[in-house]
């Protein structure tokens, strides 16, 4: 049985983890509500100019060409964003994203990896570290990124892979992000940034009768060659958020379950605590009491 003091000092060190753990998960709730109103606040917009964007390309068919639209003819070279966070403590959160860039790597794209031509941007310093570390090609210029999302970062990192897709330096280039559902859950997605899919609304003739007419000002390829993009850098802000958020969800979590934890192990400890004081000041009491009966005899 541990003594007295180191029971004592186990105490003391839990008690002062168990604030910390408890001023992160309050910390973490804050932002993560300003985090969620950012991606409530976002998706309505993201979702509008997808609409937008679907209604134009309905209405031109197949009349139009865009270089981010266009698939190569063979995938070669791959660059995979693996979005995680700049710091830990946050449960499973930066390792189920680390586990989905390992599966595309090892099987999707295993044979562009085997050949080197697999790039990894990390938007976020625990998945650029651990990659970096296995050897595999990383771009680390968007380490630190999460301190303040913005636009015009993500912007940044969006024209990165945009600019290697249209150069032909990237085949084929995919996001790998938590998408924020609740505190408790995140989604691990896996989307094809490029080459952009476009979704072609369906005609309305079988609904309605009615055919969608429109007038383009300017023409239709500066529309386009301006819509397509803002619409990659959107979206990709967009994930970027869901991210954000997610991120503090489940630290939020996983702080949480730690103050938790911590009382469980301080419960224990005060038990441990109380059960040697007593074992301490009955061998007192037995030494009194014989004592007290060796001096009575002599």
């Amino acid at each position: 049985m541990a003594s007295l003091k180191e029971v004592k000092e186990r105490i003391t060190s839990v008690n002062s983890t168990q604030q910390i753990t408890k001023a992160m998960k309050m910390v973490s709730a804050a932002k993560m509500r300003r985090a969620q109103d950012r991606v409530t606040g976002m998706r309505p917009y993201a979702d509008k100019l997808a609409s937008i964007l679907e209604n134009v390309t309905a209405a031109l068919g197949n009349d139009f060409s865009s270089p981010f639209v266009e698939a190569h003819d063979e995938v070669n070279s791959v660059l995979v964003i693996v979005v995680t966070s700049d710091r830990g403590l946050a449960g499973a959160f930066n390792a189920n994203i680390i586990k989905e860039g390992s599966r595309l790597l090892n099987e999707e794209f295993a044979a562009q990896h085997k050949a080197g031509r697999v790039e990894i941007l990390g938007v976020g310093s625990k998945g650029t570290d651990f990659f970096k570390k296995r050897g595999v090609q990383t771009n680390s210029d968007y380490v630190n990124f999460f301190h303040e999302v913005t636009f015009e970062e993500a912007r940044k990192a969006a024209e990165y892979a945009m600019d290697g897709y249209v150069s032909g330096k990237f085949d084929k280039v995919v996001v790998v992000y938590n998408e924020f559902k609740n505190v408790a859950t995140q989604i691990v997605r896996t989307k094809q940034f490029l080459p952009f899919a476009l979704e072609t609304a369906e005609s309305t003739d079988e609904n309605d009768g009615n055919e969608a007419d429109y007038i383009f000002e300017p023409e239709k390829e500066k529309i386009l060659s301006e819509l397509i993009p803002k619409t990659l850098k959107v979206n990709f802000y967009t994930h970027l958020l869901d991210s954000n958020a997610a991120e503090h969800g489940a630290r939020m979590t996983a702080m949480d379950k730690a103050t938790e934890n911590a009382g469980e192990l301080l419960k224990e400890l005060k038990l441990d605590y109380n059960r040697s004081r007593q074992a301490a000041i009955t061998n007192e009491i037995l030494e009194i009491v014989g004592g007290a009966n060796a001096l009575a005899e002599g």
